[in-house]
């Protein structure tokens, strides 16, 4: 299982939530089964419902593009 803070601080370059979308996308897609949404992300572009997107990409992997 793969946490978010752990996502975020292991990634300090990620700057923006759509950077944070395609970082999830890639550990869903480089086998992580479970992610735990421990935090809430500190963009200014974070939307309100953070966690659907997140969990969107997650299960969808950078197809989304």
């Amino acid at each position: 299982m793969a946490m978010l803070s752990d996502l975020i601080i292991g990634h300090p370059e990620v700057d923006s939530f759509a950077q944070l979308e395609r970082l999830v996308a890639h550990a869903g897609e480089s086998g992580v089964m479970f992610m735990e949404y421990d935090v809430k992300p500190d963009y200014r572009d974070t939307p309100k419902k953070w966690e659907w997107r997140l969990e969107a990409v997650f299960t969808r992997g950078t197809k989304y593009d």
